[in-house]
């Protein structure tokens, strides 16, 4: 064989042996990631965790609290002019739709507003808000870096927007998300801004 076609055997060699190389190495390295991050994870979205606030009575509330029930939850702001309220008005008349009238009636179902504006929505300020919505609706404050912990484990964005430092009167941008969160307190479901309370009262029908 002449050199010139032992330069291309040769070539033709390392060519296969790296093709090889490399599918070896993908079948080791490329499949068994995606394989751990299935087998690691249940598909369910990451929402939840530890969390400690007090009620608008002044009642400590943790995430132990979710457990048993069948509980809706938003993030806000009693400040808020106009989402807030509106979204909590939609989770009132959902719970009325699903027949819960007062506590009595609520069973295992629990409604939650959690402030991510403590620095004014105080324990009073709260319990003179609540009531505007349904009487099994409970509002949870707390310090501020309780507040930002809890919207932490529940992936809330939210940002003080100060028109004036030092001013009262801000408002505060966050994301509108209504929660369903489960008896064993993981995350079922999230209801979107406008969601009709028709949608909700369905699912915690079909839940009950």
């Amino acid at each position: 064989m002449s050199p010139a076609r032992n330069k291309i055997a040769v070539a033709l060699i390392i060519v296969c042996v790296v093709a090889l190389v490399a599918i070896l190495l993908a079948g080791k390295f490329g499949r068994h990631p995606g394989q751990m991050r299935a087998a690691g994870s249940s598909g369910t979205a990451l929402i939840g965790g530890p969390f400690e606030m007090i009620d608008q009575n002044g009642a400590r509330f943790t995430d132990a609290d979710l457990k048993g029930h069948l509980t809706l939850i938003y993030f806000g702001f009693t400040f808020c002019p106009d989402i807030c309220p509106t979204e909590l008005q939609a989770i009132g008349a959902a719970l009325d739709l699903a027949g819960i009238k007062d506590a009595a009636s609520a069973g295992d179902v629990q409604a939650l507003f959690i402030s991510i504006d403590p620095e004014r929505d105080t324990q009073d300020v709260m319990a003179a808000y609540m009531p505007n919505f349904h009487p099994v609706m409970r509002g949870l404050t707390g310090t501020q870096q309780q507040a930002a912990a809890t919207a932490k484990a529940f992936r809330v964005y939210y940002k003080k927007a100060e028109d004036t430092p030092g001013s009262k009167n801000y408002l505060m941008d966050h994301s509108s998300i209504i929660y369903l969160m489960g008896r064993d307190g993981e995350f079922i479901k999230h209801f979107g801004l406008g969601t009709p309370p028709e949608d909700i009262a369905a699912k915690l029908r079909e839940l009950r």
